[in-house]
């Protein structure tokens, strides 16, 4: 349900600024790429990520792609590559996304990359969302701006037909030329793979590689090599729906739930959100087995639930 205003900005200077500091504060903006309109969020923040998520009523915590003004920016958060050198010089800025592991000291929230070891990144070449990039200074976590699983926009209209009331501001700079999402290309390891077809065909990817990519199941996530249906899981088994810690066990608490740490004190699933993937990891440090409070099943509360869920499922010895 509509529960804010949302600004319809212009790409003028002013408007920009506007909507870079909108972003600084945490909220949602949508903004256009040659692709698509993205809404963005502050991709080091996890808040800002999550409130993304709830706009969009994004079932499941897919990883997100990171954009940034250019490609000295991207280095700064991957491990760089000369598989990604070729790409990045021979096709940015534009609707190519590059999969990479994560640099040491990145500072990108957990829930972009859906907990796991690689970033999804991209340089956009729409001069607005170049200018967007550069004022509000830092990387921008953007699924297409569109409540999941609809039609992605392509026009301002379409995003405030679908998201009016639910982010802070659209920035209005017509239509997308490419109006295709970005072609994903894992690079995480020597063999390059495509990930997702979209807007850049693979044969000239290709043809700048000198060797052809590896093709994947198409899927509509984002998701790092070999892990279309795989995120993030601790080593050690997770069990749901705990009131209390067993035997040997941390508990991951929730609410009035306290345990060895909680995602939301409060039981707020936007901070349990943002907190998931970290509280996670933190635990599976111990080494023990992890109990999850019990955590409600609607908004944001049922993207945790089915990330849970993924992680704690039987998996092969």
């Amino acid at each position: 349900m509509p529960t804010q205003t949302t600004q319809t900005l212009t790409a003028s200077s002013a408007d920009l600024a506007r909507a870079a500091d909108l972003l600084a504060q945490g909220e949602s903006v949508a903004f256009p790429t040659e692709t698509v309109y993205g809404l963005g969020g502050d991709a080091r923040s996890g808040p800002a990520v999550a409130r993304v998520y709830e706009a969009k009523g994004r079932p499941a915590f897919n990883p997100l792609i990171a954009h940034v003004p250019d490609i000295e920016t991207a280095q700064r958060l991957v491990m760089w590559s000369h598989m990604a050198d070729r790409l990045a010089l021979a096709f940015w800025p534009g609707p190519l996304t590059l999969v990479l592991p994560l640099r040491e000291g990145h500072g990108i929230a957990p829930l972009v990359t859906a907990g796991l070891d690689t970033l999804a990144v991209r340089v956009p070449a729409h001069p607005t969302a170049r200018a967007l990039l550069r004022a509000f200074g830092g990387p921008l976590a953007a699924p297409s701006a569109n409540p999941s699983g609809r039609i992605s926009p392509t026009t301002a209209a379409h995003v405030l037909a679908e998201l009016g009331g639910r982010i802070s501001a659209v920035i209005d700079d017509g239509a997308c030329d490419v109006g295709l999402e970005s072609t994903i290309v894992g690079l995480a390891d020597d063999t390059p793979r495509l990930l997702r077809p979209g807007g850049l065909p693979a044969e000239p990817i290709e043809a700048a590689l000198g060797q052809e990519l590896v093709r994947h199941h198409v899927s509509d996530t984002l998701n790092a090599p070999g892990q279309l249906l795989s995120h993030y899981a601790p080593k050690a088994t997770l069990r749901l729906n705990g009131e209390e810690a067993r035997t040997d066990e941390v508990l991951l608490g929730f609410g009035e739930v306290y345990g060895d740490l909680n995602l939301s004190r409060n039981g707020d699933l936007t901070e349990a959100a943002a907190n998931l993937f970290g509280h996670l990891h933190e635990l599976d440090l111990t080494g023990r087995p992890i109990a999850v409070a019990p955590i409600p099943d609607h908004g944001l509360g049922a993207a945790i639930n089915d990330r849970l869920r993924r992680a704690a499922a039987p998996r092969d010895s």
